[in-house]
């Protein structure tokens, strides 16, 4: 299942202008599947995710096809128009809207599943995600770059919440932007699972 649906999500369309400022790197279809079975298995009985900083959907396509009804949010409407179309394709029912996270409100906690900004262009950038993840959330799928484990955790202790697994990952990243050297290059990564701990 898991290397059919990364199959599938390769088939997607990417940014066709990423934008620096926002960061806008895609997640791999391989991640993006991955994540998406683990949440069918351990989080089944979650009805509802939102994809925080969806992008072009890749998330959200992976969660939907995963049988999730599934919200996508992104501030950037070139992007959402890649991931309705993403949508589309796959034949999946997602919600897509655009509104910068920060105010994002929502009358009952969902699931969250997200590739924030790693806050390489703009510090903390990935703070600003993890904040309304806790807020919004009642378990959290979340990819963050290597070495960033200590922070996440005291993070989601803080919140009310506790890490339950931590996966680690070499992502790979094609060229994106001019500055980039390599045609190709592997990043470390660490996905985190996260939730609500019950009072």
């Amino acid at each position: 299942m898991k290397k059919s649906l990364a199959i599938f999500l390769e088939s997607l369309d990417l940014f066709s202008t990423p934008k620096l400022r926002l960061e806008q790197y895609p997640t791999p279809s391989s991640l993006a599947a991955e994540i998406a079975v683990t949440a069918s298995i351990i989080d089944s009985e979650q009805d509802v995710f939102l994809d925080l900083g969806c992008g072009t959907g890749i998330l959200s396509v992976a969660m939907g096809l995963m049988g999730f009804q599934v919200v996508g949010v992104d501030v950037d409407r070139d992007a959402l128009k890649i991931a309705v179309k993403n949508s589309r394709k796959a034949d999946v029912d997602v919600d897509f809207v655009q509104q910068d996270v920060r105010y994002l409100m929502l009358k009952k906690r969902a699931g969250i599943v997200m590739n924030p900004p790693f806050g390489i262009k703009k510090r903390h950038a990935d703070r600003i995600f993890l904040k309304k993840a806790f807020e919004t959330g009642n378990v959290i799928y979340s990819i963050h770059s290597a070495g960033s484990e200590d922070f996440v955790r005291k993070m989601a202790e803080f919140n009310g919440f506790q890490v339950t697994h931590v996966w680690k990952y070499r992502m790979p990243l094609r060229k994106t932007y001019h500055f980039h050297q390599k045609q190709y290059k592997l990043i470390p990564v660490e996905v985190f699972r996260m939730e609500m701990v019950l009072k």
